[in-house]
């Protein structure tokens, strides 16, 4: 029996391959809409050329999906092929636990300059 040491994933491949939350959750969305595009092409029975036309797009583009390009793809595109192709597109959005949002407080130029000279140790008047 060999001794393999087994990690649970994150959910994210890419982000368990070391990209950063952001990157990581683009290439997420990215692919997934990759692979819907593909089954769509897969179970239609159309060929490259005519799919492509259906979608929009064009033959090599298509081949570049089907190959899984993907960096060659926004996720706007992607979307828009999705659409094309009679899928209904969505988009999750919840928190993460573990993750706390920073709270971005609306100041004047003035009030930034008296916090600033606080935080130097100068005498502020309000």
């Amino acid at each position: 029996m060999s001794d393999l040491m087994m990690t649970k994933g994150s959910g994210n491949v890419f982000a368990d391959l070391g990209f950063g939350a952001e990157e990581a959750q683009n290439l997420l969305l990215r692919s997934q809409t990759m692979m819907a595009v593909a089954t769509w092409y897969e179970a239609s029975g159309l060929t490259q050329a005519k799919a492509a036309k259906a979608l929009g797009i064009t033959q090599p583009r298509l081949n570049q999906v089907l190959k899984g390009r993907i960096s060659e793809f926004s996720l706007d595109a992607l979307v828009n092929m999705a659409t094309r192709a009679g899928m209904r597109v969505g988009l999750t959005i919840r928190p993460v636990p573990r993750v706390k949002a920073v709270a971005a407080r609306a100041t004047t130029p003035a009030k930034q300059h008296r916090a600033q000279r606080r935080k130097a140790g100068e005498l502020v008047a309000a």
